[in-house]
């Protein structure tokens, strides 16, 4: 089987290289493409990529390692003690040890995985639930997650041909209690979906609120909370505001976080958590010519990812992370004060990065690649910028400008 360490990362990191030397791929296509992306990449401002964390030193490394030639795959569970050999799983554990307890989990209480994405995350989350539920209580259970939540988790429970209901969010975007109250049918077990970052308006589910609400329904026969954090699950462990993440803290069984996002990785990854518990109340598939017990849903995963990861926490780190989130962080703010300012119709929620405004012409949202939304309660049509490494003071001034030159012309 050819990996995709040959069918696609070598072949685009080459590209790449080349392309930023200003040397030719040979092939005219693929350097169009390359040129293309490196110009837009500078007012890629709707969409949660960092655009702004170099993979050179890593592919520099991997190609002249010969790492390039060598066919790796994790599967297996990195959380044991005889992992896959021909594997990247000893830096996999690395990884899961180094983000666990940023999250709340100990070291002797967790269970984790690098993801394939966010939404793989969650389709663990979602899955590890059900089985979780199923096996404590004897019943299927009901799944519970917002309107305004990333769409994957619907999608994904549709997968896994569950019931859902959904749920009514407020204003900004925030599940309602009371809403989810009214849903809840008390005699099967709840697999409620908390959003950290809802997709549009990047609202945080008040889960202190939520999780008291189920308090009060100890007849409920199971509870299983998975937090949907893909974005902020990254940057804010490494804030003021990290006890919001921490299970310890809040409270919650499963966690998935993407790794494309604020962390830069340059393909789709991600981070799963939960308890010892929950992954000891899986279903078992002891699988002989692996020597494994293959809980986790994918049999191959990805081996480079968690090299990816583990570079990233040995040159980046924990400091140089709290400075990139503080920096997001004050640029939001930021955007928002300049809206305010120029009286552009523009809301943030708080401890957001994400900044959604009345939708400015066409040619604006094509030139910062803006994402869109709709809402008649904030006067119809809509965009988004979310806060990343890349968006600047000084780019956010441009765009300003650019607002306020594109409404000139009008």
């Amino acid at each position: 089987m050819k990996t995709l360490l040959r069918l696609l990362i070598v072949p685009a990191m080459l590209a790449a290289a080349l392309g930023a030397q200003g040397q030719s791929s040979g092939f005219e296509k693929l350097d169009e493409w390359v040129e293309a992306w490196k110009e837009g990449q500078s007012t890629y401002f709707g969409y949660p990529a960092n655009q702004q964390s170099s993979m050179r030193d890593f592919y520099q490394w991997y190609l002249s390692s010969g790492m390039e030639s060598v066919n790796l795959n994790n599967a297996g569970d990195p959380m044991t003690d005889t992992p896959w050999p021909m594997s990247s799983q000893a830096f996999e554990r690395d990884v899961i040890e180094y983000f666990a307890p940023l999250y709340g989990f100990a070291l002797d209480d967790v269970w984790g995985i690098v993801t394939h994405s966010g939404t793989d995350g969650n389709n663990h989350g979602i899955y590890f639930g059900v089985n979780y539920l199923r096996n404590r209580t004897g019943l299927e259970p009901i799944v519970y997650v917002s309107d305004e939540a990333h769409y994957s988790n619907l999608r994904l429970a549709h997968l896994q041909n569950l019931e859902v209901r959904l749920i009514k969010s407020d204003l900004m975007g925030r599940m309602i209690p009371e809403e989810l109250e009214k849903a809840l049918d008390t005699g099967r077990p709840a697999l409620i979906i908390y959003a950290m970052g809802s997709t549009f308006k990047g609202a945080i589910d008040d889960m202190p609120a939520l999780n008291a609400l189920l308090a009060r329904h100890p007849e409920i026969p199971g509870i299983y909370r998975h937090v949907d954090a893909a974005l902020f699950g990254g940057y804010l462990p490494f804030t003021r505001y990290r006890d919001m993440v921490s299970r310890t803290a809040v409270g919650y069984e499963s966690i998935a976080i993407s790794g494309h996002k604020f962390f830069g990785i340059d393909s789709p990854s991600g981070l799963f958590f939960c308890t010892r518990e929950i992954y000891d109340n899986q279903s078992d598939f002891n699988v002989t010519y692996l020597n494994s017990n293959m809980r986790m849903i994918s049999c191959s995963r990805d081996a480079v990812q968690p090299l990816k990861f583990w570079w990233l926490i040995k040159k980046v780190g924990a400091e140089g992370w709290a400075r990139q989130a503080e920096q997001m962080m004050d640029c939001a703010d930021y955007l928002k004060r300049r809206l305010d300012a120029i009286g552009w119709p523009a809301w943030k929620n708080e401890f957001s990065n994400t900044v959604f405004f009345k939708r400015p012409s066409p040619e604006i949202v094509a030139r910062y690649t803006l994402a869109q939304g709709h809402d008649d309660r904030f006067g119809g049509d809509l965009a988004h910028v979310v806060v990343m490494q890349q968006v600047t003071r000084e780019k956010i001034d441009g765009f300003i400008d650019a607002l306020l030159a594109d409404g000139d012309d009008d």
